[in-house]
C-alpha cells in the first residue's frame, strides 16, 4: 500500500523511517517532509491548511491507501473530517474529537464528565477575573493558554506575580495569538511526569509502551518550556500496576465519555500523566503521537505499525497485537541555540553519517533542510538524536556518543536527559 504522511518533524521522520521498513508499504510519501526524510520518502511542498483540497487531491492522485497525520494543528483544523469525506483513508480524531488537545477547557470539562483525576481549575476569558482568581488562590500555580501554542503555552508559576505575568502575556499582549484568549488556570500538581500513549478506534484502546518527555530547555529541568528536549522509553515510574489504573481510571472513562458525546476517539490518544501521591492525574490529552516520544518508542515497537494503524481506522484494533523490544531507548534533541526563543537557521550540519553508523542509532531529522545539497538548520529542534541500549545507562551513553559526532553552529542540548531513571535505577 502507498502511505502518506503529514508533518516535516522528527516524529513525522520517525513514521517515515518506520514505514520504510515494513512489507506492506510500497511507497511512502511526505508532505512537506524535511532533509532527513527525503532519503526514506518522496517528499513534496503542499500545503497543509484547510481545505486541504490539494492534499486530497495529491492522495488521489498518488493512490494513498493511508494517510497519517504528525502534528496536531491539521487535526484541530479537521483534516480528517476533509479526507473522511472525500472517501479517502486517514488515521487520527476527527475535528470534534481533537478539541482534547485543541482546547484545554474542553479537555477539563470531558475529565469532569468522565470524573478522571486532574488538577483543579478554573477557565478565564477575562483577563481581570483571571487575576483576581490568581490573588485568591496564591501560588504555585499553572497557568494554560487554552488553544495550541506549539508546546510552549504552560507556564508553571512559583509566585502570584509570575501568574499575573503569564495572565497578561497570554490575554492581553496575546504572545500565543487567538490561543491565550481564553486560560485555564490549575492547581500545581506535585511528582513525576510521564507520557502515556494509547491506540483508539472508537472503542477500543491498546497501550503503547511508557516514556517521559523533558520539557524544560535545561539541565535539571531548569528554563522555560519547550516542545521536548529529549525523552527515553520505558519510564520506570509506571509500572504494570500504574499502567492498569491509568487505563482503568482515565483512558476507558474517556473512551466511553467521548462516544456518549457522539465524539468517538479514533487515532493517537496521548496522556500527560502527573504521578502524584494519591495516584495518577492528567496535565493534559494530545491527540496525536508525542514528539520527541515517538522517536523512542517506535524503534521499540516490534510490530509493523502499518496494520496496528489500518486497524485503527477500520474498528479493529481488538484483533491486532503491539510487541516491544525490551532494550530501552533514548533520544536527545540537538537544539539551535537560543530555542525556545530567538534563534538563527541555515547553519550546516555535520557528522550525521557518523552518528547514524552507531550501532542501534538513528538520527531523526526535525528543523533541517536541504540547501545546495547539503543539509543545514532550518528550526529550533534540529535533531533528534536517538539509540538503543541493553539498559537505561548504556542506552543514555549510547545516546550521547551519537550526539558527540554531531556539530553545527549554536547546537545546544540537554546533558541530563533520562535523569529521572537513573535515580530510580539507584535508588
Amino acid at each position: 500500500m502507498n502511505v502518506l504522511v503529514i508533518g516535516s518533524g522528527g516524529r513525522e521522520h520517525a513514521f517515515v523511517w518506520k514505514f520504510a521498513q515494513s512489507p506492506c508499504a510500497q511507497r511512502v510519501f511526505a508532505v512537506p517532509g524535511n532533509a532527513g526524510m527525503a532519503a526514506q520518502a518522496e517528499c513534496q511542498a503542499i500545503s497543509v491548511t484547510p481545505p486541504f483540497s490539494e492534499l486530497i487531491r495529491f492522495a488521489r492522485e498518488n493512490d494513498v491507501d493511508m494517510t497519517v497525520v504528525g502534528p496536531e494543528a491539521p487535526l484541530v483544523a479537521g483534516i480528517v473530517d476533509s479526507f473522511e469525506a472525500a472517501g479517502l483513508c486517514i488515521f487520527g480524531p476527527t475535528q470534534a474529537a481533537a478539541q482534547l488537545e485543541g482546547s484545554k477547557d474542553f479537555a477539563k470539562r470531558m475529565m469532569a464528565k468522565c470524573r478522571i483525576p486532574t488538577a483543579q481549575s478554573e477557565t478565564f476569558d477575562d483577563p481581570g477575573a483571571a487575576r483576581a482568581y490568581v490573588r485568591r488562590v496564591g501560588a504555585p500555580i499553572v497557568v494554560k493558554a487554552d488553544g495550541l501554542a506549539a508546546g510552549k503555552g504552560v507556564i508553571v508559576c512559583d509566585t502570584p506575580n509570575e501568574a499575573l505575568s503569564a495572565v497578561d502575556m497570554m490575554m492581553v499582549e496575546r504572545r500565543f495569538g487567538d490561543a491565550g484568549r481564553r486560560v485555564v488556570v490549575e492547581e500545581c500538581l506535585v511528582g513525576e511526569e510521564a507520557s502515556f500513549m494509547v491506540v483508539c478506534d472508537g472503542t477500543t484502546a491498546v497501550p503503547m509502551a511508557s516514556s517521559q518527555d523533558h520539557k524544560r530547555a535545561y539541565d535539571g529541568d531548569a528554563g522555560p518550556n519547550t516542545g521536548g528536549m529529549g525523552a527515553y522509553s520505558p519510564a520506570p515510574v509506571v509500572d504494570e500496576a500504574l499502567a492498569d489504573r491509568i487505563m482503568t481510571e482515565i483512558v476507558m472513562p474517556l473512551m466511553k465519555g467521548m462516544a456518549e458525546e457522539g465524539l468517538p476517539y479514533r487515532g493517537i490518544l496521548y496522556v500527560g500523566v502527573m504521578v502524584t501521591e494519591s495516584g495518577p492525574k492528567v496535565l493534559e490529552f494530545n491527540c496525536r503521537f508525542g514528539d520527541p516520544e515517538a522517536q523512542v518508542l517506535l524503534p521499540r515497537l516490534a510490530t509493523d505499525l502499518v496494520p496496528i494503524l489500518v486497524a485503527a481506522t477500520k474498528g479493529t484494533l481488538h484483533q491486532v497485537e503491539m510487541l516491544w523490544r525490551p532494550e530501552p531507548c533514548v533520544c536527545v534533541v540537538m537544539a539551535s541555540s537560543g530555542y525556545p526563543e530567538q534563534y538563527a537557521t541555515g547553519y550546516p550540519i555535520r557528522g550525521i553519517e557518523r552518528a547514524n553508523a552507531r550501532p542501534d542509532t538513528v538520527v531523526f531529522h526535525a528543523g533541517t533542510a536541504l540547501k545546495a545539497g547539503e543539509t543545514v538548520t532550518s528550526g529550533g529542534r534540529v535533531l533528534g538524536v536517538t539509540a538503543l541500549g541493553e539498559n537505561i545507562r548504556r542506552a543514555i551513553e549510547n545516546a550521547y556518543a551519537a550526539v558527540g559526532e554531531i556539530a553545527f553552529d549554536g547546537a545546544q542540548f540537554r546533558r541530563d536527559i533520562g535523569h529521572r531513571a537513573l535515580r530510580r535505577i539507584v535508588s
